[in-house]
């Protein structure tokens, strides 16, 4: 159970993640990745020094796995979260982020050659029609009249962020301690940051950081999902696999979709709960076919 009670830690500590997100999206995109991981990074820095100066060789000698997880689960992920929240809503992102479990197992295909099976194809297929379904507002035969929403587009850029970082951690998270990986990936990552930042500070200005409802929200995403919820992550992954850790991410959309009407007060469609049952359907067929399969083969064989 050990793994299984930390992804769902880790689906709360998400769903947090998106309404904060949300509840300080003013504050620009990258200025909120670098603060949220500046704060990670100072909270990792005593935990995870002696670790990183002990494995110091391991890190120098894998040093593009080590960019590889920190440019696609560190930057780009929270970078593409965060600028689709400036446009769309948290129940939206939510939805669109429990579609990665069926882009990891696409990437698993063709990166790692895993196999899949009938039920998982149909799976996949079921799960990429409910993101389109949310992605055009559930009026797939209007097309031509839609207006694009630029957040639910660049949502695509988060899906697939991740589901690189997921295979990835499988790949290569097992040659570094836990610990010193995540503060190395964590510092990477803040590094690649700065320059962007100063990109986007001389473009929109410089935002008054100084605000509480700023601090208090930067904090939050820098204690936990930024430090605890990738650590736990990391971990269920190395237990378990990428694909069936990601299964967990089916309860976001409900997680956040409760959050965003209570909180946030954002009205929840039929839409939107259109568009999670097909997700979640379809995540649940794409991770659990494999069992299906050998239940199939085991008729056969009786």
């Amino acid at each position: 159970m050990y793994p299984y009670v930390l992804m769902i830690l880790v689906v709360f500590m998400y769903a947090g993640n998106i309404l904060m997100g949300k509840a300080i999206n003013d504050l620009p995109p990258l200025t909120m990745t670098f603060f949220r991981l500046l704060v990670a990074f100072l909270i990792l820095l005593p935990i995870g020094y002696r670790s990183v100066r002990k494995h110091k060789s391991s890190f120098l000698e894998n040093k593009k796995p080590v960019l590889a997880l920190a440019l696609s689960g560190i930057a780009l992920f929270n970078t593409c979260i965060y600028g689709a929240l400036q446009f769309t809503s948290s129940s939206n992102v939510a939805i669109l982020e429990s579609a990665i479990p069926a882009v990891t197992v696409i990437l698993s295909i063709y990166l790692v050659k895993e196999k899949i099976n009938k039920f998982q194809s149909l799976g996949i297929l079921l799960s990429l029609f409910g993101a389109v379904w949310v992605i055009v507002d559930g009026r797939l035969f209007q097309l031509g009249n839609l207006h694009w929403n630029a957040g639910d587009l660049i949502m695509i850029g988060a899906i697939v962020s991740w589901a690189l970082y997921s295979i990835f951690v499988k790949l290569y998270m097992f040659r570094f301690p836990p610990y010193g990986a995540v503060l190395v990936i964590t510092g990477v990552g803040l590094a690649a940051m700065v320059p962007a930042v100063a990109v986007e500070w001389i473009a929109v200005g410089v935002p008054d950081l100084l605000r509480m409802d700023y601090i208090g929200g930067i904090l939050y995403l820098g204690i936990f999902p930024s430090f605890i919820a990738l650590i736990f992550y990391n971990r269920a992954v190395e237990l378990l696999s990428a694909s069936k850790a990601s299964i967990f991410l089916n309860f976001l959309p409900v997680v956040t979709m409760a959050g965003a009407a209570l909180w946030l007060g954002e009205q929840i469609t039929p839409m939107h709960i259109t568009g999670a049952v097909i997700v979640i359907a379809g995540v649940l067929l794409t991770t659990q076919g494999g069992k299906l399969t050998n239940r199939e083969k085991t008729m056969k064989v009786s």
